[in-house]
């Protein structure tokens, strides 16, 4: 089902429609993180994406609890950006030989994804406010904090360190 497929009808389809979008984003998300722990050569960004795969855990599990108060099964739906960001840092870690680029390549592919994590999250905030799913809300607030702030980790990792170190 596309996006702007016939059978989204209502404001409640397109709240679950995207929640099922994130939740596939976030299964994709858990299966590409050891690829990149295993490529990272820097320490401290090993550890990054090592406790992002625990919060990646912990915020699928958030959103089979949104599944569940709105009386629904927890699945995904196809979601082409995820697979596409996923595939183009592949290809590009793929292709670096350098491992200090490599870091840099790879905390690039990794804020592309959470960039598209925090626009899905901060829209599914806003609409279960609005559709009067609190509970929900404050489930995906938590979400939406935690890719928040990893993407400031990874850029203070980046600016700091890693990019340095790759442009040497």
């Amino acid at each position: 089902m596309g996006l702007f497929s016939k059978e989204i009808k209502s404001m409640d389809d397109l709240f679950v429609h995207t929640l099922q979008d994130i939740y596939y984003a976030e299964k994709q998300i858990m299966k590409a993180l050891p690829q990149m722990i295993q490529k990272a050569s820097n320490s401290q960004l090993k550890q990054g994406f090592e406790h992002h795969l625990k919060e990646t855990e912990g915020q699928i599990q958030n959103l089979e609890q949104v599944f569940q108060k709105m009386n629904m099964q927890a699945k995904g739906v196809n979601c082409p950006a995820i697979d596409g960001i996923i595939e183009e840092s592949n290809e590009i870690a793929g292709e670096v030989e350098d491992p200090q680029v490599l870091d840099a390549a790879l905390i690039a592919a990794a804020q592309a994804v959470e960039h598209y994590e925090i626009t899905r999250y901060g829209t599914l905030v806003t609409w279960a406010e609005q559709l009067g799913h609190k509970e929900c809300a404050e489930l995906l607030k938590k979400n939406l904090a935690q890719e928040k702030a990893t993407d400031q980790k990874l850029t203070q990792l980046a600016e700091s360190r890693i990019n340095l170190a790759a442009a040497e």
